[in-house]
């Protein structure tokens, strides 16, 4: 058995705003809704998906880990669009080059390379 991918569901208490900040703010590209209005949809970028769900699915505070190019050239790209920013990149003994961001959700964001 071959597993091709996974796609988190993550909580959101506004499916059209979380995809927003997800696409204006954060840069992924691709973007989707279900319902009018939107109550279940999803962003992606690359080969990495997000799908947001109103109707019961997880909760806020959801950690994720999002692997990017080069993360301090991410980092100053979201931050010129305000993203809300936890900790800025820096080097972390697991050897990734991380930084933590926050969604209007309260889901958390580690992006990052590996050292």
């Amino acid at each position: 058995m071959k597993f091709n991918c996974v796609i988190p569901i993550l909580y959101s208490a506004n499916v059209p705003a979380s995809i927003r900040y997800y696409t204006e703010v954060l840069g992924f590209s691709e973007h989707w809704g279900w319902g009018d209005p939107p109550d279940f949809g999803g962003v992606s970028q690359g080969e990495v998906s997000v799908f947001f769900c109103e109707s019961g699915q997880g909760q806020p505070g959801t950690w994720l880990s999002i692997f990017v190019e080069n993360v301090d050239e991410y980092y100053e790209s979201i931050k010129a669009k305000g993203a809300k920013i936890v900790s800025v990149p820096e080097d972390k003994e697991w050897k990734v080059r991380e930084m933590l961001v926050q969604d209007p959700d309260g889901h958390f964001i580690r992006f990052g390379h590996g050292i």
